[in-house]
């Protein structure tokens, strides 16, 4: 089942786009969701801390206090790896929208039929991740560790520690060289090797300030001074090609 938030300090829009959405999940038998509704950017945003985030968030951009925009910024800084789409009357925002990484940017009035297209692509997408996953064998036996939620990996000693959303996994002993240990996480687009014992998660870098990446989490990762450069050039690509989809 999918968790959607939906945000409009407007009540009468608010109910308007809880409808849309409850219609939506009408009208695709196969998919089930629950939608809760708020009408500040601070509500939700606790309430998405308390339950540790939903999987998509329908936020307005022009509320009083804390706008759309910042509502963004505030639950990417949670961690979470939601789907934020933005309705709004205004077309001013979009580059705004773009540095918090939001899947669709979408104007007031929304017509019934261009919403269901994006939701489906969002659904979709979602799908896609909660179905990419990758199991390490660790000393309490196999961990499967969906990709979503891996922040970065590094090697410690002679085992490879998966720092995730939701804690720390360590692998037994790696008895092949640690690109081989990493080689199907390389195979998705999301994560770059940095380094020889290093891979992160382009999904959870907010920003790369010289030689150091910046996580949604709030931690630093310091990159190789020689690798800098270009990991900035492809994250950059990385977050186009993920908006332009």
């Amino acid at each position: 089942m999918l968790r959607i938030a939906i945000c409009d300090d407007e009540e009468k829009q608010l109910h308007q786009t809880a409808a849309l959405v409850n219609a939506y999940f009408q009208s695709r038998p196969g998919i089930s969701g629950q939608v809760e509704t708020f009408t500040s950017g601070a509500a939700l945003v606790a309430r998405a801390e308390d339950i540790s985030g939903f999987d998509l968030y329908v936020l307005d951009i022009l509320m009083p206090g804390m706008s759309g925009i910042e509502t963004g910024r505030r639950l990417r800084a949670l961690g979470g790896s939601g789907e934020i789409l933005y309705l709004t009357s205004s077309n001013d925002f979009a580059a705004d929208s773009y540095d918090i990484r939001a899947f669709f940017y979408l104007l007031k009035p929304v017509e019934e039929s261009k919403l269901f297209r994006v939701l489906d692509e969002a659904v979709e997408k979602l799908a896609r991740r909660r179905n990419s996953s990758i199991v390490v064998t660790t000393a309490d036996g196999p961990r499967r560790i969906p990709l979503e939620r891996l922040l970065y990996v590094e090697r410690v000693g002679r085992c490879a520690r998966y720092f995730c959303t939701d804690g720390i996994v360590d692998s037994l002993t790696i008895r092949t060289s640690f690109r081989a240990t990493a080689a199907p996480l390389l195979a998705d687009r999301r994560f770059c090797l940095c380094g020889a014992s290093f891979v992160l998660n382009y999904q959870h870098v907010t920003g790369v300030k010289g030689q150091q990446a910046l996580l949604d989490n709030g931690q630093i990762i310091p990159l190789p001074r020689t690798a800098a450069t270009e990991f900035k050039r492809v994250w950059g690509r990385y977050w186009l090609e993920e908006h332009s989809q």
